[in-house]
């Protein structure tokens, strides 16, 4: 029994010193891992906070930041543990590629997300429409982009979509136009409904007037079936679209009205046909 006791301790003793080097990897191991997972979120946390960046690229780089932190700390705990990097870096190489051709569409949509960060069709905060929907966008991501629509409702879109279709930016130009169609009379005097509107959008301070190419105009658009159709064009702010042309229509109306300048609405004529040929009667 004491030789048994005996052998172990010497077994023990002739081991020790590769458990304390195995303890000490682990630990040292460890502290690198939460060393890392720490860096990464102050590095992800402070490059979000660029100034100098806007909201859509420096999201995108503090994630990037944040995952080659953590992936050069997972290199030095497998490089702490004997494991050759040069060779784990060409079997990922080659993981990657058979991951790569199977998941070619996940891929597809982070190779757009960079594409789009480069060129920088749209940012956090505008208004974009594409395939069919619209939305303003919340974050870009390396995968998807999260927009809201005037409503309020989640879309959540995969980069490659975006990207792959036209994208109609609403927010990228500072100024927009609008043309409001507006019918009046054949009767009425189209003189007296040009000054009439022109008083209205002379009162609006959002309409631009000082450049010359963006001056509010009043043109005839065309003769209709019931009216005489026109165009009045101008210029605003694109912050101020929806509320300036819901403003001005009501205030074109009005005007209109108080002028006693008629808007039409389309009218039927019914037309008797006499059937042919007329009944004999009795």
């Amino acid at each position: 029994m004491e030789d048994q006791i005996a052998q172990k301790l010497t077994v023990v003793q002739q081991n020790l010193p590769f458990y304390v080097e195995m303890g000490m990897r682990l630990i040292s191991a460890a502290l690198v891992m939460v060393s890392g997972w720490i860096a990464g979120n102050w590095t992800d946390r402070r490059i979000s906070a660029i100034r100098k960046f806007d909201e859509t690229l420096s999201g995108f780089l503090g994630g990037l930041s944040k995952y080659a932190i953590l992936s050069i700390a997972l290199i030095t705990v497998l490089a702490q543990f004997g494991v050759e990097t040069a060779s784990l870096l060409a079997v990922l190489g080659g993981a990657a590629l058979a991951i790569g051709l199977a998941l070619q569409g996940t891929l597809s949509n982070v190779a757009a997300g960079t594409m789009m960060l480069v060129l920088r069709p749209f940012k956090v905060g505008d208004y974009i429409e594409f395939s069919g929907m619209g939305g303003t966008v919340k974050t870009l991501g390396l995968f998807g982009t999260e927009l809201a629509t005037p409503d309020n409702v989640y879309i959540f879109a995969p980069n490659s979509e975006i990207w792959g279709n036209n994208i109609k930016n609403f927010s990228r130009n500072l100024q927009r136009r609008q043309d409001i169609l507006v019918g009046i009379g054949y009767d009425d005097d189209i003189e007296k409904a040009f000054k009439t509107i022109e008083k209205v959008m002379a009162k609006d301070g959002r309409i631009i007037k000082e450049n010359e190419d963006k001056k509010p105009v009043v043109v005839v658009d065309k003769m209709g079936a019931s009216s005489i159709d026109l165009i009045v064009r101008f210029w605003g702010l694109a912050s101020d679209y929806w509320g300036l042309r819901w403003d001005m229509t009501k205030a074109i109306k009005e005007a209109l009205d108080k002028e006693g300048i008629t808007i039409p609405f389309p009218t039927q004529i019914a037309i008797h046909r006499e059937e042919y040929p007329p009944k004999k009667k009795p």
